[in-house]
């Protein structure tokens, strides 16, 4: 088969790996642009309060990559710190720096998923600091504050719909050229629209789709898709390549 993939340029490579090893065709497409922060100062002074918190959560690899990158460059992780993510594939990047996990999802890796661990039931006087991207759900910090938690939210990175000349990408929207297109985020899926252009918008509308939750995929029929997208059991690379079969 031919799929497109549309993570970030820097996190495609394993994926795409899969798919040729498997026999399939990889394409890239990222429709999402990794920038630095908006807000340089106030990830300085997180970092330099780093110590004051309890727990501190990774949304993404991307958060990863680029909140390690600032506070290794700064100081070592404080001891006293316990770090949580929403996904194995963070957990697994975090590693990579010699740091330890505390808390991670089992199955589902999502928000609800990490909210569900039982060390996060009861979080009074508890305080968090949530390394993040630009915007996003606000569900993990309004239910930490309800359970009695301090949280702060704080931006390592921005995410941007890249640019793209609708004209040059024409010839992959044409009928029965590709497969699937395998989209791990809502905004992913929305800047895929921007970028094919209104002239694509109608035959894009007609290729299968792959997803890795039920969010994308409702976002997908309401987009208008004509087909029901696939849905992988969870957003690793194993659990998209599955989803193939």
């Amino acid at each position: 088969m031919r799929v497109l993939v549309t993570r970030p340029a820097e996190q495609s490579q394993r994926l795409c790996g899969l798919l040729a090893a498997a026999g399939h065709e990889c394409i890239r497409l990222p429709t999402i642009e990794i920038l630095p922060t908006a807000d340089p100062d106030r990830l300085q002074s997180a970092i330099d309060r780093l110590g004051d918190y309890d727990l501190a959560v990774f949304i993404s690899v991307n958060a990863v990559k680029t909140g390690l990158a600032a506070i290794l460059t700064r100081r070592s992780w404080p001891a006293q710190t316990r770090i949580a993510t929403v996904g194995a594939r963070s957990a697994e990047a975090l590693t990579g720096y010699g740091l330890r996990v505390d808390l991670v999802p089992e199955h589902r890796y999502n928000s609800e998923s990490l909210l569900a661990l039982p060390e996060l039931q009861d979080m009074d006087g508890q305080q968090v600091v949530i390394f993040r991207g630009n915007g996003g759900r606000e569900l993990l910090r309004d239910t930490l504050l309800a359970r009695g938690a301090r949280v702060e939210y704080v931006e390592v990175y921005r995410r941007a719909c890249p640019r793209a000349d609708a004209a040059q990408l024409q010839p992959l929207w044409q009928p029965g050229y590709l497969d699937y297109i395998s989209i791990t985020s809502n905004e992913a899926l929305q800047n895929l629209l921007l970028m094919g252009g209104e002239a694509a918008r109608s035959r894009l509308l007609q290729i299968p789709l792959l997803v890795i939750g039920e969010r994308q995929a409702a976002l997908a029929l309401k987009l208008g898709f004509v087909h029901p997208p696939r849905l992988a059991a969870q957003a690793s690379d194993e659990a998209i390549m599955a989803a193939l079969d």
